[in-house]
């Protein structure tokens, strides 16, 4: 009798070993697929535009302030080390697009300089941010 109780309960245990298993895969694949968002750091009035796209692949962000301020992710960055900024993250992004988050009342000579300065390193895509006007 002793015998039948032990093989009955051997039998009637579950075993979370592959359920753990697929958890843990499963956990791995959002992980890996989850698409990471890229913020500057500061909030800016993006000026509002009659027609808008969504950009794809952003992998550069940077946004000026209305005073004028580069910010990359969630740092400050003067305007004469920008050009060092954007060359490593164009050599670790190498078809990332780049989107300038340009504050409404910030100065358009700095927007021209941080542009200019992508596509002279090679960025091919270079957007500047603004808001639907719908």
């Amino acid at each position: 009798m002793k015998k039948l109780s032990t093989e009955y309960e051997s039998l009637s245990a579950i075993d979370l070993t592959p359920m753990l298993d697929v958890v843990f895969i499963m956990l791995i694949f959002f992980i890996v697929t989850a698409s990471f968002v890229k913020v500057t750091g500061v909030e800016v009035e993006k000026p509002l535009a009659q027609e808008a796209r969504t950009q794809k692949n952003i992998k550069l962000l940077l946004a000026i302030t209305d005073d004028n301020q580069l910010w990359m992710d969630k740092k400050r960055i003067d305007i004469r080390n920008i050009k060092l900024h954007l060359e490593s993250l164009h050599a670790a992004y190498p078809n990332g697009a780049l989107v300038v988050q340009a504050d409404t009342f910030a100065d358009i000579n700095t927007l021209t300089k941080v542009v200019k300065i992508a596509k002279d390193i090679g960025v091919i895509h270079v957007s500047v941010a603004a808001n639907n006007n719908d």
